[in-house]
């Protein structure tokens, strides 16, 4: 059975969809969530779904190394980050190398880096009068949104979606395309 963490910081939605899809699989299930925020919405989809979390604080994140030892005690062989808003330090990625993969809500190299999250992303496809958006699943490396590109999907926009109509259209690429991504590089790989 391949364990897999996921990483998230906010309301959850993408962990759901990944925990709905893996709830009976043969091979891979969710075994931990990690959130950065102690009040974050992913943390009440643990509790509902029985899986055990942890809540990082940023000291112990990049100045220890407990999450390793952590991670390695419950035998996790991939961190899957769903709306995770840090960095992941160096030590992380050396520890699961391409085993840490990102989902963000454009399409890479555009609109990427420190800060380009949520909203504030298809805000900016929308002030650039962009055309198409979508998503980028990636493998994490040292800097944001910089990792080797595994798979984009994209979407049309129209002159008059708003940045919200954006973000609705992108969500339904992220929930329909990151839990199967995640099953194909898991069961079509030997790592």
């Amino acid at each position: 059975m391949k364990k897999l963490a996921i990483f998230a910081s906010g309301t959850g939605s993408n962990a759901q969809k990944i925990i709905d899809h893996f709830q009976h699989h043969d091979h891979i299930e969710v075994s931990l969530i990690v959130s950065n925020k102690p009040k974050a919405g992913v943390l009440e989809i643990a509790q509902k779904e029985d899986i055990p979390f942890i809540v990082l604080s940023r000291e112990s994140f990049y100045k220890t190394h407990q999450l390793v030892k952590q991670l390695q005690t419950r035998q996790i062989d991939f961190i899957i980050l769903a709306g995770f808003l840090w960095l992941v330090p160096d030590y992380l990625i050396r520890s699961f190398p391409n085993k840490i993969i990102n989902i963000h809500p454009a399409l890479l190299p555009n609109y990427g880096g420190k800060g380009m999250y949520g909203m504030h992303v298809h805000e900016a496809v929308k002030k650039n009068k962009e055309t198409i958006s979508g998503i980028t699943i990636h493998y994490v490396n040292e800097n944001y949104d910089e990792g080797q590109i595994i798979k984009q999907v994209t979407c049309e926009i129209n002159p008059n979606d708003s940045a919200l109509d954006i973000r609705n259209k992108v969500l339904v690429l992220e929930h329909d395309h990151y839990p199967r991504v995640i099953e194909e590089l898991i069961t079509s790989h030997s790592f």
